[in-house]
């Protein structure tokens, strides 16, 4: 991918919901919607990332361990790669049992970086848009 150009701000600053906005517009064929009054991003149809407050399930199975604060869903390519976000030992990205055996992952967005999220944000298109407009977005990045 293409090195973006990042402000000091951008590289220290944390994320929010207008971050998640633009990063997530700027990609092909995205489209925003609302459902529930929670907003969501899609790429053809296909959910990439989308707010997930915690439900009293999640709590319930977190206990002490549950984030406060603003919670995005992202969608990764395959368990494999959930799993690597797990185990980074960042403590921004983590999952609840209602996401067992699916390619997702939680994002606490009051510690992540702008800069890690428009990351995040990247995958996640990535692992839903379709073939042709993945290699035509990688094609223009390189």
């Amino acid at each position: 991918m293409k090195p973006t150009t990042l402000s000091v701000c951008d590289r220290v600053a944390v994320a929010n919901w207008e971050n998640v906005r633009q990063r997530a517009l700027t990609l092909p064929e995205t489209s925003e919607r609302t459902s529930r009054e929670l907003r969501q991003w899609l790429v053809k149809d296909k959910l990439f990332v989308w707010e997930r407050p915690l439900r009293r399930a999640d709590l319930e199975a977190l206990g002490g361990e549950a984030p406060d604060g603003p919670i995005l869903g992202a969608r990764v390519e395959h368990l494999g790669a959930k799993e690597a976000f797990l185990a980074s030992g960042e403590s921004v990205f983590f999952t609840t049992p209602h996401f067992d055996g699916y390619p997702a992952i939680l994002v606490r967005l009051d510690p992540i970086t702008v800069a890690d999220l428009g990351e995040v944000i990247v995958e996640a298109w990535l692992a839903r848009a379709p073939k042709r407009l993945v290699k035509a977005y990688l094609d223009k990045a390189s």
